[in-house]
């Protein structure tokens, strides 16, 4: 493979376009897009070099700027589930609407709660997901069929609340004990109507409503003030906190809640919408495996691959979501999810997805690739993302680096802005060769 790296060059006049025409979205178009976005220029950082696992030295633009934010443009209201370490849905709608068309296949091997696939599908590209752990299946796959809230109501309305069965007491430190059995009667029913076969798209919802409300920091989640809801802790640290803060768990309705976020999760949907992500939904592929073998995908089907990996050493998936699967009735500590530790590790585990990547990607598809530096900014992702793109037969073509501002749970954890490196969307922009 040719990795040698075009530097185009161009005197592109500040004209304000944001999006160019589809018969300029090639390597060149895309550069000079990003050169004057907006027509605000470019911070150039510079040029990356690079050393491929062959040897080659490679070069690449990278361009830094505000490119997305919130303040550009409202996400849609179905995006609002919480997660650990999810990037905004204004980063796959960037790249879905310059690389690619309506009704092309979107794939997020990493998917999460399925941002890339929600804000793909409302933007008719038929969505693919991929994830080691099946809550992102439950947090995603209900969001593309969203009822009315008038079914909703009914569908709760079957539940019998007062049917607890199992009703853990170590989670009395999250909530009030008229809460647990609510919620534990509600676990029940749900996984009684899973084991039986009889699990429906209503009982689907309802789930991943209340997988989404069971921690959190303030009233509308059916637990005490804890930490923010994309991270359960501990019953002994909760216990911690309660003394701290000298609180207990006060009873909250759960059923009302429910119906509360869904209310606030449907706030955008219109009954076009509603049609239109239910055709979609028929086409949508959703898979509980790991992104390196991912057979169902056909070889040369996918325009278009948004993604954000599991971080080095960052993020402790399974720790954070151990509630979750307890409700979901899943055993958290089977769930492979991936925390390496060490560069090589980490470096194997993505080249294998990457190598997986270029077979389900259509000849000139694109692989948009949002890393992160951690290590206190010590070690860039991308550094070691490009040799590993290059090994499984993908075409670096430049950096992107988005400047923005922390959120709430960033600030919550001590971490300033412009600090450690957390507060930039950092993204590799790959391409199959046709």
């Amino acid at each position: 493979m040719d990795v040698t790296m075009v530097l185009y060059k161009t005197n592109m006049k500040r004209t304000g376009t944001v999006v160019l025409p589809f018969a300029r979205r090639d390597a060149l178009g895309f550069d000079e897009s990003l050169r004057y976005f907006g027509g605000q220029a470019s911070t150039a950082a510079g040029q990356i070099e690079v050393v491929s696992d062959t040897g080659t030295r490679v070069r690449m633009n990278t361009f830094t700027n505000e490119f997305w934010t919130a303040k550009q443009r409202a996400a849609h209201s179905l995006h609002e589930i919480s997660y650990r370490a999810c990037f905004k849905p204004q980063l796959p709608r960037f790249f879905v609407e310059r690389l690619t068309h309506p009704g092309d296949i979107v794939y997020d091997p990493f998917m999460g709660r399925g941002t890339t696939l929600i804000e793909a599908a409302l933007m008719d590209r038929v969505p693919y997901g991929c994830d080691v752990n099946p809550l992102s299946a439950i947090l995603c796959e209900p969001r593309l069929r969203p009822p009315s809230l008038p079914d909703i109501a009914q569908a709760l309305a079957a539940v019998d609340f007062g049917d607890a069965g199992e009703t853990p007491e170590e989670l009395l430190v999250f909530y009030h004990a008229d809460t647990l059995r609510q919620i534990s009667a509600l676990r029940k029913y749900l996984l009684d109507r899973e084991r039986a076969g009889t699990l429906t798209a209503l009982d689907r919802w309802i789930r991943m409503i209340a997988v989404n409300r069971l921690t959190g920091h303030s009233t509308g989640f059916f637990s005490v003030y804890t930490l923010p809801p994309n991270q359960a802790v501990s019953p002994r640290a909760q216990a911690k906190i309660n003394a701290r803060l000298n609180q207990a768990p006060s009873r909250r309705d759960v059923a009302a809640l429910i119906l509360s976020k869904s209310r606030a999760l449907l706030r955008d949907v219109t009954a076009d919408q509603r049609r239109h992500l239910d055709a979609l939904a028929g086409r949508a592929r959703m898979l509980t495996r790991l992104s390196s073998h991912t057979p169902e995908i056909e070889a040369g089907s996918v325009a278009l691959v948004i993604t954000s990996p599991p971080f080095l050493d960052i993020v402790d998936y399974q720790g954070d979501n151990w509630l979750r699967c307890w409700f979901s009735g899943i055993d958290a500590a089977t769930v492979p999810v991936t925390l390496a530790k060490h560069v090589e590790v980490w470096k194997a585990f993505i080249t294998g997805t990457l190598t997986e990547l270029a077979r389900v990607l259509k000849p000139n598809g694109h692989v948009a690739f949002e890393v992160g530096e951690v290590r206190g900014g010590a070690l860039r992702l991308e550094e070691i993302v490009i040799p590993a793109g290059m090994s499984a037969g993908l075409e670096p073509l430049l950096v992107m680096v988005n400047a923005q501002q922390f959120t709430k749970t960033a600030n919550c954890w001590g971490v300033s802005n412009n600090t450690k490196g957390t507060n930039t969307n950092r993204i590799v922009l790959f391409r199959k060769q046709g």
